[in-house]
């Protein structure tokens, strides 16, 4: 039986093509659905020789985690309307580790996402967040790949 479904959102339309899925499913099964962002991490960059240093500034950091935060508010009152019951979570790291380790910690059942299959050659059927998702994981995955529209 799943408690808890894992959706994972980027922001984009193609992301959110997996939310009719997940939604069908969590009505089906009772479930919870929680809706998980991974922000960028705080991180630098430090070359020594030639004395150069970049870390990701505390405002754009929090800043992404704000709007991202806005963003899954927005998304969980259009599946509230389907009486499900929603959780949002926005963490800061690496997408695929954050979602498997975020996943294996907190009793998810399933995870749920989209695939975009633009991220390199080895990565063609799968994006690599959604390979990686695949490969370190041991819950059941649902992946749907995105149509793509003309616009």
């Amino acid at each position: 039986m799943l408690k808890k479904i894992l959706v994972c959102l980027n922001g984009s339309d193609l992301a959110e093509q997996i939310l009719p899925y997940a939604a069908e499913v969590a009505q089906l099964s009772g479930s919870k659905v929680v809706l998980l962002a991974v922000t960028i991490p705080p991180g630098a960059i430090v070359q020594p020789l030639i004395g150069y240093y970049h870390a990701t500034p505390l405002e754009r950091i929090q800043r992404d985690e704000e709007l991202a935060g806005e963003y899954l508010k927005r998304v969980a009152r259009r599946l509230r309307r389907k009486r499900l019951h929603v959780e949002c979570v926005t963490l800061p790291g690496d997408p695929g580790k954050t979602i498997v380790s975020y996943a294996a910690q907190n009793d998810i059942d399933l995870i749920a996402m989209g695939t975009h299959g633009q991220s390199g050659l080895g990565r063609l059927v799968f994006g690599s967040v959604a390979d990686f998702v695949l490969r370190h994981s041991e819950l059941p995955i649902l992946v749907r790949k995105p149509e793509y529209t003309k616009k």
